[in-house]
């Protein structure tokens, strides 16, 4: 048959690829393809270059006599052309899919060409804290889920298999058609109501009596979600294949996405903790310290240096107390506290007078030049500014308008002289 002995290789990656023995049975190679190909199918979003591995081990593998020949000589005798294929074995990995779906029974009773249709996500809102983020945490959750009935695999009979429904020839629609005026007709499609869409359909007596030949039936569990630490408000946190599942389906995700709640003391930013702290003037002139609760419980002494005086609206960083990064917990970001300063509304004049002696001196009575006995002295009187500037809007306004009235008075008609 060949003129010369081929030269051995390679003979395990194949089944390295699916996950299984060397004496590996069909319906188990069958498993193995089903189960990888669906999770690494490119819309599903998995690895193409996977995708077309698995493609590639499953056609020679599934083939008696490709396989014989790869068990004894390996994968480059196929490339060769050994395995009839006239230089090389390898077809569109997406045919395959399409074809083994189609014809492999998986997922439905019909021996009718499927096509794999891809399942919906669930998308859930989980709430948490800033602590949850912060110091992680698992939450359970409880779902109720369709799942392909146990009894009968999925195919909604007793005996596995199905008939063709004749109402709408297996297509699962029909059409009607109906006159809406002078030769003119409308068409409409619907699902068929004799095989609820399915283009099957199953006699009574070979219904499945747990499922009643709806194919799925209910099934609850508890999910474990694993919020990781530093994980950030609107992160999706997916369990693949967990949705509901049904026939000749690709089952969807579950996707929780993280909402952080807001916090009474934090408030973060990117990786970073932000916290106001109120400093009287005394504090903010003579030096303070306050204990601050952090998120994972901790208790921090934050103090200012010996003579540093705080200014309103002033910011100061401590370092490595902000929020973990996410997967690399052991780097955090900074903790910034901003402090404002309560200035008192009055003091008693001893008070002042006593201030005045401690404090740097004022300016003397000269001002720009000039004697502060030449100057007309004034009255100072609390304001609040918004409030001032919404009612100066107002009147404004009010102005504008009687303007434009007056303007409309003076347009009225006026009467002409008639020329003779």
């Amino acid at each position: 048959m060949f003129g010369r002995a081929p030269k051995k290789s390679d003979n395990t990656k194949y089944y390295e690829v699916l996950g299984v023995s060397k004496s590996a049975s069909q319906d188990e190679l069958k498993k193995a393809y089903r189960k990888s190909a669906i999770k690494n199918h490119p819309d599903k979003g998995g690895d193409p270059e996977k995708f077309k591995e698995l493609g590639q081990a499953y056609e020679v593998l599934s083939d008696p006599e490709k396989r014989e020949i790869y068990d004894q000589y390996g994968e480059d005798a196929l490339k060769e052309g050994m395995g009839g294929g006239g230089g090389g074995p390898f077809h569109n990995p997406f045919d395959i899919f399409e074809q083994f779906f189609s014809t492999s029974g998986f997922g439905g009773g019909s021996s009718s060409r499927r096509r794999q249709q891809q399942g919906e996500d669930v998308i859930h809102t989980m709430k948490v804290s800033l602590e949850d983020l912060y110091n992680g945490t698992t939450k359970k959750v409880s779902i109720s889920r369709n799942i392909l009935c146990p009894r009968c695999k999925g195919t909604g009979s007793k005996s596995g298999a199905s008939s063709r429904c004749h109402s709408c020839q297996g297509s699962g629609i029909k059409i009607t058609t109906r006159q809406i005026g002078l030769g003119m007709i409308q068409q409409m499609q619907h699902s068929c109501p004799e095989c609820k869409g399915s283009g099957e359909v199953i006699s009574q007596k070979d219904k499945c009596p747990q499922c009643k030949a709806s194919k799925v039936s209910l099934e609850k569990k508890v999910l474990e979600v694993n919020v990781e630490k530093g994980m950030k408000n609107g992160q999706k946190i997916v369990f693949e294949g967990q949705a509901d599942e049904a026939p000749d389906t690709v089952t969807g995700d579950i996707v929780f996405v993280l909402q952080q709640k807001e916090h009474s003391r934090f408030t973060r930013k990117l990786d970073d903790l932000y916290v106001e702290h109120k400093l009287s003037l005394t504090e903010a002139l003579c030096g303070f310290q306050f204990v601050l609760t952090h998120l994972d419980g901790r208790q921090l002494l934050i103090k200012s240096d010996p003579g540093e005086i705080i200014k309103p609206d002033q910011y100061k960083a401590i370092n490595d107390e902000g929020m973990p990064h996410h997967q690399r917990s052991f780097l955090k970001g900074r903790l910034y506290v901003h402090f404002n300063v309560e200035f008192p509304t009055s003091l008693p004049l001893e008070q002042s007078r006593a201030l005045e002696k401690i404090l740097p001196s004022k300016p003397g009575k000269q001002v720009s030049g000039m004697e502060l006995d030449e100057c007309e002295e004034t009255t100072l009187h609390d304001v609040n500014i918004e409030e001032e500037m919404r009612r100066k809007q107002q009147r404004r306004y009010h102005e504008a308008h009687d303007e434009d009235d007056d303007d409309e008075d003076d347009a009225g008609p006026r009467v002409q002289c008639a020329q003779q």
